[in-house]
């Protein structure tokens, strides 16, 4: 899945989303568990809104992603952060910020340039993933690269969420830049969500609207297979807790924070 017209409106369509929330969020479950970690993977980092929060907060921070049209957003994204909306400014205004390195590759082929302290997946990026083979492949290669010690945080869409709130639902996000309609279609073998997006993009110049497409599949594991694959992978799952918080798990919780860690011996 490329995201290729999605990547052009995804922060707008998201922008209910408080990234420096969530980075303190996921900052505080790493420091509870690993606190002197310092180098850290933003995995599926899309447009890289989180990895510059994770940054400004004092982590070396690679971002890696397959769409190259979100990482091309991402870049964009960076740049403003150093140097200003219009680029006003000469020197950049943050070295950490300016440290954080965009990598393009698929979450199952991940490879790094070293080992990592800590690794974060957000927003739901593991459900993008529809074959459970390849899960575990992503969670071996995110473990390869793990020091001893190293925190490894997640979030996943629960099963919970797929069938009762996403299911066969549809959702209009009329936006200044964009009109999307997002129309769901739920299969409940495997907990899997067909989404197909219709864009309508003004144009001023032209007094007409272009409509663009995007269609993309997501599944919702169990908790049983998500410890699998953290187990099968040499991780130890330390922690689950309800979306954005460290209250305990329960059946109607939506989002699920998982916390595995690689074993220091």
């Amino acid at each position: 899945m490329s995201y290729n017209t999605f990547a052009n409106f995804y922060d707008e369509l998201t922008d209910n989303i408080s990234y420096p929330a969530r980075a303190a969020y996921f900052d505080s479950i790493i420091r509870r568990f690993n606190p002197d970690a310092s180098i850290l993977l933003d995995l599926a980092c899309g447009t890289g809104s989180l990895s510059i929060e994770l940054a400004k907060l004092g982590y070396d921070v690679v971002g890696t992603d397959a769409s190259q049209e979100m990482l091309s957003e991402a870049m964009q994204k960076k740049a403003r952060a150093l140097y200003g909306e219009d680029f006003e400014r000469e020197e950049p205004s943050d070295p950490q910020i300016e440290k954080v390195l965009f990598l393009c590759q698929p979450m199952q082929e991940l490879d790094m340039y070293g080992t990592i302290d800590a690794a974060v997946c957000a927003l739901d990026s593991l459900n993008h993933i529809t074959d459970a083979a390849v899960v575990q492949k992503v969670f071996d290669r995110v473990s390869l690269f793990m020091n001893p010690g190293a925190v490894f945080v997640f979030d996943v869409n629960s099963v919970y969420k797929h069938r009762e709130v996403l299911g066969n639902q549809v959702f209009v996000f009329d936006r200044e830049d964009v009109y999307c309609v997002w129309q769901n279609s739920y299969c409940e073998e495997g907990f899997q969500v067909q989404m197909d997006l219709d864009f309508f993009e003004y144009d001023a110049q032209t007094d007409r609207y272009t409509r663009t497409s995007e269609s993309f599949c997501e599944r919702a594991y169990t908790d049983e297979e998500i410890q699998s694959f953290i187990r099968n992978s040499g991780l130890k799952l330390l922690a689950t807790y309800a979306a954005d918080s460290f209250d305990p798990v329960q059946p109607d919780t939506q989002r699920i924070i998982y916390v595995a860690q690689k074993p220091a011996n």
